[in-house]
């Protein structure tokens, strides 16, 4: 299908960026990130064009296997970089996260997970919804991960009195944790309105068995971590690199978990 040229041109494109992000980092970050920037904005364009061919193509949302999914969630990752590249610190964002989204494209472009499938022609809006909230919350959750590892790397640098923590054009660590603690409220807020549509959707449809389906459960404990960190560090006050490491720790099992549980849904593989 035309749209998988242009996304397969969109992944080309992060890997450029991606080639570029590794000389970044051998100069300290010591120069501006724009040319990276607009690697991520071309291949922007080019994933968003290969969205809406797909979308054109099923007559509703793309979400229907993994291929589509792992493209949304992708897509959702580089909006939310070139939105926070405006701030030219945070614009370093992009460098830590090229590297993520090269590996989700040549993973989604694996021919196995583009499973030809009868999608709905009127898909329920509730479904819509509930798919839409859940994939942009995972893709929070990766940038803040993304914020996590900036952090990481930052205190790192700090703790071994490296003249890079001074002379990179990193954002600070405080301006670091702010992001990161945004972006998973904002992610944990999403994936709690997926929840909510996907039950609304689930009563709707007469599906009361999905209560036991393997996704279900792998996204209420998804939330409930997500929710206990945030919780923890606001009530206890913890900061700093173990808050950094849940944010990572947390998406690395969202990625090395999500294809698996998707492919055992019986919702979504019927």
């Amino acid at each position: 299908m035309m749209d998988r040229s242009w996304f397969a041109a969109a992944v080309v494109c992060y890997g450029v960026a991606a080639v570029y992000a590794i000389f970044l980092w051998r100069q300290g970050f010591r120069r501006d990130a724009w040319i990276h920037y607009g690697w991520l904005f071309l291949g922007f364009l080019l994933h968003g064009a290969a969205m809406l061919m797909r979308g054109f193509s099923l007559s509703s949302c793309p979400i229907n296997n993994l291929y589509e999914a792992i493209m949304f969630v992708a897509w959702t990752m580089v909006a939310v970089v070139l939105v926070l590249g405006w701030w030219p610190p945070l614009r370093f964002l992009g460098v830590f996260a090229s590297p993520l989204l090269l590996a989700m494209g040549i993973f989604a472009m694996t021919p196995a997970l583009d499973a030809p499938g009868a999608a709905p022609t009127t898909p329920p809006v509730w479904r819509s919804l509930h798919a839409t909230m859940i994939l942009l919350s995972c893709g929070a959750f990766g940038m803040g991960a993304v914020a996590g590892a900036m952090f990481l790397i930052q205190e790192r640098n700090l703790k071994l009195h490296r003249l890079q923590a001074v002379t990179s054009r990193l954002p600070s660590i405080e301006r670091l944790e702010v992001t990161m603690d945004r972006l998973l409220w904002a992610a944990t807020a999403l994936m709690l309105g997926g929840i909510v549509t996907g039950s609304v959707w689930l009563c709707q449809s007469q599906r009361a068995s999905g209560i036991r389906d393997p996704i279900v459960g792998w996204t209420l404990a998804i939330w409930f971590f997500y929710l206990g960190l945030l919780v923890w560090r606001w009530k206890y006050a913890r900061r700093g690199r173990r808050f950094a490491w849940g944010a990572v720790a947390g998406f690395l099992v969202i990625a090395l978990t999500f294809w698996g549980v998707y492919l055992l849904s019986p919702i979504h593989q019927p």
